[in-house]
């Protein structure tokens, strides 16, 4: 398979170098919103709306930084982007599902300080990707965080009905948890590019 291809790209945001569990971007919504799967999906769809709109915009300023000599703004530029594209979800997912909206409480808001949307944007732009690679690359990446999200829902699930001891359980247990998902996904390093 290519580098420059579409479902390398994809495969290689997703699994390979996922952002949350091979970069460790992205971890405050990751332990926090993964305590139920349902929440865990909602969340992770969000992030990847916010992903995509925020990608296809970072692609469009950048190309309008660049014919203007005006990369230093890049970064501002991309962290406003990413605060408006959180604000129409948010806005949309009060409108249209309250019950979701008042289920992820402060997580959605948080969305905008989610490093790993800002990281997204900042990568793309320095692989140079064109807009459908920049595409590929933003729903390779949410579909990454939706996997690592449901995964460690999954577990937590299942261990409230394991018998547990009373020191591991809580945020030790969770902290281990992602360690151990992060050292299994470690084991795709070797299959893509950086």
């Amino acid at each position: 398979m290519h580098a420059d291809s579409l479902t390398f790209i994809f495969l290689n945001a997703a699994i390979v170098n996922n952002f949350v569990l091979a970069l460790f971007l992205g971890i405050c919504p990751f332990l926090g919103v993964s305590a139920k799967l349902k929440t865990a999906v909602s969340m992770g769809f969000a992030t990847t709306l916010v992903m995509l709109i925020s990608s296809i915009c970072a692609y469009a300023i950048n190309n309008l930084l660049v014919a203007y000599d005006l990369e230093f703004l890049r970064l501002i530029s991309y962290i406003a982007v990413i605060a408006s594209a959180v604000q129409l979800v948010e806005m949309s997912m009060k409108k249209f599902s309250p019950a979701l909206f008042r289920a992820l409480g402060i997580f959605l808001p948080l969305i905008t300080t989610n490093c790993a949307i800002l990281g997204l944007a900042l990568f793309q732009t320095a692989k140079e990707y064109n807009f459908v690679q920049s595409v590929s690359y933003a729903l390779g990446a949410g579909a990454g965080f939706i996997l690592a999200l449901v995964l460690m829902a999954g577990l937590r699930e299942k261990l409230e009905l394991a018998e547990v001891p009373s020191i591991s359980q809580g945020a030790a247990l969770s902290l281990m948890l992602a360690g151990i998902l992060s050292l299994a996904f470690m084991g795709f390093a070797g299959l893509g590019a950086h």
